[in-house]
């Protein structure tokens, strides 16, 4: 199945063109004439792409841009904004507001769609670079989420961020003295069985996959 770009534009004809052009290239675009329409499409999914007009009947591509960087489950989708308007005002604000790129009516299909291609090129890098997974535990620093065998794993902060440091240095063995100075910033030596009682819980928490967290006697842990 091929990546999901929803396009809101008012003029029919341009609407059309764009539409027909993403999907020869193996997206499956849908085209939509309003905000409201899209706001309805969105309550059923969330594109991997969206291109906005900026000039709009209702509200215009800026304030559609507000909203969705301002939603939980569009907050990360990639924008691009297409106007008719070339001044550097316009572009400045549109990228200041969250937009991933900007495109100037009037474009090059090809060209749109080499711009396309090139900003989902690099959301797919951003998601790997804030993604850790070992075995069926993936973890997303960006959402702060722990997924195992798909489920999502509800932590705690301090039980996170020890996974996060585990999972960032995999069969390297983490000292207590050092998982306390990462994870609650102290160095304090007495505190070391505040580690122990946290890697408790998360363990307990994973279920099956609080076996990859190992204890190393005297020394500490590591994810093996």
């Amino acid at each position: 199945m091929g990546k999901i770009v929803y396009f809101v534009e008012d003029d029919n004809n341009i609407r059309e063109l764009v539409i027909y052009a993403l999907q020869n290239s193996g997206f499956e675009a849908v085209g939509f004439e309003c905000a409201a329409d899209l706001y309805d499409s969105l309550k059923e999914n969330i594109p991997d792409l969206m291109l906005l007009d900026i000039m709009l009947p209702d509200e215009d591509g800026l304030q559609i841009l507000d909203k969705l960087r301002n939603r939980l489950e569009t907050r990360d989708v990639p924008v691009i904004m297409l106007t008719a308007k070339d001044s550097e005002y316009d572009k400045i604000k549109g990228l200041d507001s969250g937009a991933d790129d900007y495109v100037t009516k009037p474009f090059g299909v090809m060209e749109l769609i080499s711009r396309v291609k090139a900003v989902l090129r690099r959301a797919e890098k951003k998601v790997v670079a804030n993604s850790l997974s070992f075995e069926n535990i993936v973890l997303d620093s960006t959402k702060h989420e722990v997924h195992v065998n798909g489920k999502e794993i509800i932590l705690t902060y301090k039980e996170f961020e020890l996974l996060h440091h585990l999972m960032k240095h995999p069969n390297i063995v983490l000292t207590r003295e050092k998982l306390l100075e990462l994870v609650w910033n102290t160095d304090y030596m007495g505190e070391t069985r505040t580690v122990d009682v946290h890697i408790g819980s998360l363990r307990q928490k994973l279920a099956e996959a609080g076996q990859y967290i190992h204890t190393v006697r005297g020394v500490g842990y590591k994810l093996s």
